[in-house]
């Protein structure tokens, strides 16, 4: 169902067509023969709905974003997701964000069809439903935001058809913005930027203050019960029992990793989605201001987030091994004292 706060938005069809050929505009192949002529003509414009809902029934997105205290965080998850979608912070651009419960809406706007085709690819594999899940859990300090997503674009539903990237492309493009970007969008890019500052500031303290700060909120494990003995690795020679990542391996990964964060990124990439291009770009960026610790911290966070039981201390160290942080490795594994591992 349409919220009734978009059913005159949704009930709008596209303008009359004009022109000797005026069947011509339900034509794919018309479609395309226009994506192209746009390239050379003018700028390429469309506008689509994404439908938000969490499955959780104690979370409920509108009522967050209502509020004065937590709407900045959701906008900032928000605006994150969809640059981790589109490879960059303008790939797509957000011109409103409707409450109509139990639906957060949010009206995107795509000026480049290569931006829109990232995106379309990002939301049908799932990255972008991932990575707003994760944004949202930072943001709000919650264990976990679950949520479910839908596409539209006028009265198409996308998800139906999401296979057919082009057919999307063309629904997309045929919906024009019905309006300027909110007065309220642009206070709360505003309020981001402030709400960064002010998070460098609480942020930039000692290692162990910071450290600390993370520990109470984060769902790990015991180590006592994750611990895997049918399941070993090697390392140097010696067979070690694989297990899932703690909160000390975290905090001492963070600490100790320093400037190869990004490199060690890298490789767990290899086998992690939630941390493939531009996610770490972007890790870099946000936290910048905090320093190497709380990059790698987050890092390391997103790759237990995602992975849960499959993040094991054995794909850490093959991954520190790969980056020739063997003193790194050995201090994970009990090998010797604590070291400047840069």
């Amino acid at each position: 169902m349409i919220p009734p706060c978009l059913c005159s938005v949704f009930a709008a069809s596209a303008p009359p067509p004009s022109g000797p050929f005026p069947c011509a505009l339900s034509s794919p192949v018309w479609f395309r023969r226009a994506l192209k002529m746009a390239g050379s003509s003018a700028p390429w414009i469309g506008s689509a709905y994404l439908f938000l809902q969490s499955t959780c029934k104690s979370i409920v997105l509108p009522s967050l974003y209502e509020s004065s205290q937590k709407k900045p965080s959701v906008f900032k998850a928000l605006k994150l997701a969809l640059a981790d979608s589109t490879g960059s912070v303008n790939g797509v651009d957000m011109l409103k964000v409707h409450c109509s419960h139990p639906h957060l809406i949010v009206q995107l706007k795509f000026c480049k069809q290569e931006n829109c085709r990232r995106f379309l690819r990002s939301y049908r594999e799932g990255a972008l439903q991932q990575s707003l899940q994760n944004h949202l859990q930072l943001s709000l300090a919650m264990t976990t935001v679950p949520l479910e997503m839908e596409l539209k674009a006028g009265k198409e539903h996308l998800d139906d058809m999401l296979k057919d990237e082009d057919r999307c492309v063309e629904c997309i493009y045929r919906e024009k913005p019905d309006r300027l970007r909110d007065e309220e969008i642009t206070e709360l890019e505003e309020c981001l930027k402030s709400l960064i500052v002010h998070q460098s500031i609480n942020n930039n303290t000692a290692v162990k203050d910071c450290a600390s700060l993370h520990s109470p909120s984060l769902p790990f494990p015991s180590q006592g019960s994750s611990l895997s003995p049918q399941v070993t690795f090697i390392f140097q020679g010696q067979e070690f029992a694989n297990r899932m990542l703690t909160p000390d391996d975290h905090q001492k990964f963070a600490k100790l990793v320093s400037k190869k964060w990004k490199q060690v990124g890298r490789s767990l990439q290899k086998s992690c989605r939630a941390l493939r291009d531009p996610v770490i770009d972007n890790l870099a960026l946000e936290y910048d201001r905090e320093g190497l610790y709380e990059q790698a911290y987050q890092l390391l966070l997103r790759f237990i987030q995602s992975e849960g039981k499959k993040a094991t201390i054995a794909r850490l160290i093959s991954a520190l091994e790969e980056n020739g942080l063997t003193s790194l490795a050995e201090e994970l594994l009990g090998l010797h004292s604590s070291e400047d591992c840069s």
